[in-house]
């Protein structure tokens, strides 16, 4: 991927009149290129190109897997993440998985390997894979990864969500992972913006679900959330992808702040808020479950 992720297959959906190739231009940046390209060549597979099948297994993995290479050719560091689906000798989809490969600084290169994971007893003998999508944040801005705890001593993610008849809810969670408590209060602070991290505009953010959810009734209210170190606290986005007249509106990002003066950290739950307009978001509270198993909600100041 360039100055994106490079996989087994390039993604060869034309993007800015290039096939496999997205271009695009940040404020006060010259033009920077995003694309897809193949590894260097190997042993022949059966896809001739990154993916190496090593052959079904019946453990917990499949046993397949695919190369991927991400080259950076802007002048900022970015973190990207990665879907990859693997495909069967029909070209039908076998499984998708999400690869996030971080702090790729200019003109650098980046080399790894996606496993499909674990696969159905009866899914179809995978021969194939290429890249689905991809979305990138610049590296100060982006989530911190497993394991790790930013100087701040907050932790804020989204997680992958949930889509039940055209109702949408992501999740939002904020884990003090440092040594002082940390209080909340209300909503956090959302920015929705496009694939080139310009704000989107023309979507109502509401404080609330109530509007989008009406038979389930009022939110609870939100109240101050005092988080000791090791505790988390969760929000949720909640929307509808209801099409009607006009043009559909996807957000891949969302800037988000625990509060007002902390740091942003941006997420990519890829809003697709069809012709509505409006975007609900759930105050914080604390969360039941911890979310800190890794030991890492005692390690920043």
């Amino acid at each position: 991927m360039r100055d994106g992720a490079r996989g087994d297959r390039e993604d060869r959906r034309p993007r800015d009149g290039v096939p496999g190739r997205h271009t695009d231009r940040r404020p006060g940046q010259g033009r920077r290129t995003d694309h897809l390209a193949d590894p260097p060549a190997g042993p022949p597979s059966p896809t001739r190109d990154s993916l190496s099948v090593d052959g079904l297994t019946t453990g917990s993995d499949s046993g397949v897997s695919a190369a991927y290479e991400v080259t950076n050719d802007g002048t900022e560091a970015w973190t990207y993440s990665v879907v990859f689906t693997f495909l069967s000798g029909d070209g039908g989809a076998v499984a998708l998985q999400t690869e996030t490969v971080r702090d790729v600084g200019p003109g650098q290169t980046v080399r790894g390997t996606v496993r499909a994971g674990q696969l159905p007893p009866a899914a179809p003998r995978v021969t194939g894979a290429k890249v689905f999508q991809v979305t990138k944040v610049p590296v100060g801005e982006a989530p911190a990864g497993p394991g790790t705890c930013p100087a701040s001593g907050i932790r804020v993610s989204a997680d992958k969500g949930d889509a039940a008849m055209g109702l949408r809810v992501v999740g939002l969670h904020l884990d003090n992972c440092g040594k002082r408590a940390y209080t909340v209060e209300g909503y956090p602070l959302l920015e929705l913006l496009d694939d080139t991290l310009r704000p989107v505009g023309g979507v109502r953010i509401l404080h609330g679900s109530g509007e989008i959810t009406p038979g389930d009734g009022p939110d609870e209210p939100p109240r101050p959330v005092t988080l000791k170190p090791g505790e988390s606290a969760t929000a949720a986005l909640v929307w509808r992808n209801t099409t009607g007249f006009g043009a559909p509106v996807n957000v891949p990002h969302v800037r988000v702040r625990a509060r007002e003066g902390a740091e942003p950290v941006t997420v990519t739950p890829h809003l697709d808020l069809g012709t509505t307009g409006k975007l609900g978001v759930r105050p914080w509270e604390k969360a039941e479950r911890q979310s800190c198993p890794d030991r890492t909600c005692q390690g920043a100041g």
